[in-house]
């Protein structure tokens, strides 16, 4: 089977109306809506490396997406479309079918389309995804607008998906294979939200990009951290190493002011939101349980190894 063939077979279908020109051409083609600007990232995905061998195709395909409209979400944009860059030693039929059956689930949740990409022969499965999305001129949230006094926050539960990582058989393997991007989230930050970002490689090194852009500190809350019953059976050290530096969460951390936290809690939200800290003058991350400070210091993931 040719390349042009396995875009045929199982990356084409009917674009939805904001695309001029999609999937079979050289470029794919977009009308802006007017006073919008475009949010673009990428992310890469290497078998062995970002996700376990033995992982499902079906998942495989979800996460590739996921993961990407994950940063728009924490631009506060709403996501458009994808392009596809995909590598494969070989040609699997079942495999290609669960991998892109798992794309589109995870387009059709969130209102996007796949427009593009590219398909070739490598000995290792890569997969990288570029997202697209929009949002109102200069309304974007940054890393780089958290002020001394704002609360810290994130979304849903902290140090699942390492939990899952470490526990392949464990029923939170689903949150390191299946991990929902907050979209709706994102876009109701948009006007209330200093500043925010995605957990994707441990919640204590995604919190210092925030501090180092907003040239501010925080003090977390130990007894805080929203984590889940399983990592709550473990040592308090092991709990935090999870929550703080697991990674793969893919949830929101956002730091917003008093003000604005009380309007957003008063919008329907379909995740839970939890405040962790607040942002502090002086420019380190400290951490505090019952009152006394804890040394932590966690690395987070990364990417290569010094």
């Amino acid at each position: 089977m040719a390349e042009f063939s396995i875009i045929d077979t199982y990356f084409n279908r009917p674009q939805h109306h904001a695309v001029d020109l999609g999937v079979g051409d050289d470029s794919a083609v977009l009308t802006p809506p007017a006073n919008q600007q475009l949010v673009i990232c990428t992310d890469t995905l290497v078998a062995g490396r970002h996700f376990p061998l033995d992982t499902d195709p079906h998942a495989i395909g979800w996460k590739s997406v996921a993961v990407n409209l994950s940063d728009i979400a924490a631009m506060g944009a709403k996501p458009h479309s994808i392009l596809l860059a995909l590598s494969l030693a070989d040609i699997e039929h079942d495999w290609l079918k669960g991998f892109s059956q798992g794309l589109y689930a995870c387009c059709d949740q969130f209102g996007v389309s796949l427009i593009g990409g590219d398909t070739t022969q490598s000995p290792h499965l890569t997969i990288s995804v570029t997202a697209l999305g929009w949002i109102e001129s200069g309304q974007a949230i940054t890393r780089a607008g958290a002020q001394v006094g704002d609360y810290v926050c994130v979304s849903g539960q902290m140090g699942d998906a390492a939990f899952g990582l470490a526990h392949l058989d464990h029923v939170l393997r689903k949150r390191l294979d299946y991990p929902t991007p907050r979209c709706q989230l994102g876009q109701q930050l948009k006007g209330l939200a200093s500043s925010m970002i995605d957990v994707s490689d441990g919640l204590a090194q995604d919190l210092g990009h925030i501090l180092k852009a907003s040239g501010v500190g925080a003090q977390i809350q130990l007894d805080a951290l929203p984590i889940s019953a399983a990592l709550l059976q473990l040592p308090e050290q092991k709990q935090w190493q999870y929550a703080l530096a697991g990674g793969d969460d893919y949830e929101l951390c956002f730091t917003i002011s008093a003000q604005n936290y009380q309007k957003l809690i008063q919008q329907k939200l379909d995740i839970n939101i939890t405040k962790i800290g607040q942002i502090t003058q002086h420019t380190d991350l400290t951490f505090v349980q019952n009152g006394l400070d804890h040394l932590l210091h966690f690395s987070g993931y990364q990417h290569f190894a010094e």
